[in-house]
């Protein structure tokens, strides 16, 4: 997979110092802002990055490229996507995708037309302890009750009450805990139990924006709170909870280091199945393999989730002040 990165913020920072560990990855270039071009040099330095851009058009040029990383704020991931799809790339975009239902549908259509594959680096969907957490819930009977919690005070948020802007608090760029943070609880939920009937989201509102909040979704035969908070120091255990035991972890739901299943009247079992001590490696090899093969059913399968869960997240929105 040769790569053209897009962005150079804390994500792509994070990405980069995984990146020797994924297979078959080599690192073609790198395009950010002009006033942020000292330090996609830095990482391009670093990095061993060939080359660096402040124009994403001149780098979706480069014959060299065959896929674009998109790193950049949530309000720009449509955009970007669309014209590096365009122009023949395939692309891996941060979460979530985009914002709305009909830009994921607008992407899948133009990644079919030029013939490119298009995935959400949704990082849970593809840790070894997700999968196994997966099998493990039959052995919990049915389920009734899930609540997810993902509650990570931001290192900004001082700053955020003092009135700086901060991307990841500001709704105009796709921030916010629902879109930010609740989205992995979001993409967890609905790949294991499908899209609810109903949803509800109640958000807590400081200057504008949701800074924390819970959503609750409704299926015929379960309920599931979905907690995520930028602004509350907490617990972060979540629960799924059966007839016949429950499956809990501990930590933030997009790295899922553990998980725990206590089946009733027996001895409490602990799990730790990811082979990376990075949450991205698992992803992007995933990524890496499929586009090497050009593997359109796997991509195909990452568009129907995305959209899926896309629509959850629009539907929540809705809840938000105008």
């Amino acid at each position: 997979m040769k790569l053209g990165i897009v962005g150079s913020g804390q994500i792509v920072h994070d990405f980069l110092s995984a990146a020797d560990k994924i297979k078959d990855l080599e690192l073609v270039a790198i395009s950010t802002t002009p006033n942020q071009k000292d330090v996609a040099q830095e990482l391009a330095d670093k990095y061993h990055i060939q080359k660096v851009f402040t124009n994403n058009e001149e780098m979706f040029k480069e014959n060299d490229i065959d896929t674009a990383y998109i790193g950049v704020p949530n309000s720009l991931h449509f955009p970007i996507a669309k014209e590096a799809l365009t122009a023949g790339k395939n692309v891996i975009c941060e979460k979530p995708l985009v914002e709305t239902s009909q830009q994921v549908k607008d992407l899948k259509e133009v990644a079919d037309r030029h013939h490119v594959l298009l995935f959400e680096a949704m990082t849970i969907l593809y840790l070894e302890n997700y999968f196994h957490l997966k099998e493990d819930l039959k052995k919990i009977g049915k389920i009734h009750i899930v609540a997810l919690n993902l509650t990570q005070i931001s290192s900004h948020y001082d700053e955020f009450l003092a009135g700086e802007h901060i991307p990841k608090f500001d709704r105009k760029m796709g921030g916010g805990a629902l879109m930010d943070m609740n989205i992995y609880n979001i993409n967890f939920a609905v790949s294991l139990f499908g899209k609810p009937k109903k949803i509800v989201y109640s958000p807590n509102i400081q200057l504008g924006t949701d800074s924390s909040g819970i959503l609750s979704l409704s299926y015929d035969d379960k309920q599931a709170t979905l907690i995520a908070a930028k602004d509350s120091v907490g617990p972060t255990r979540s629960y799924i909870e059966g007839e016949k035991g429950l499956i809990y972890f501990d930590g933030a739901l997009n790295v899922l280091p553990d998980y725990y299943v206590q089946i009733k009247g027996q001895e409490t079992k602990h799990y730790n199945f990811n082979k990376y001590d990075h949450r991205m490696i698992s992803e992007f090899n995933y990524f890496s393999d499929k586009i090497a093969k050009h593997d359109q059913e796997a991509a195909d399968k990452a568009y129907e989730h995305s959209l899926h869960a896309i629509e959850v997240l629009e539907k929540a929105q809705e809840f938000l002040p105008e």
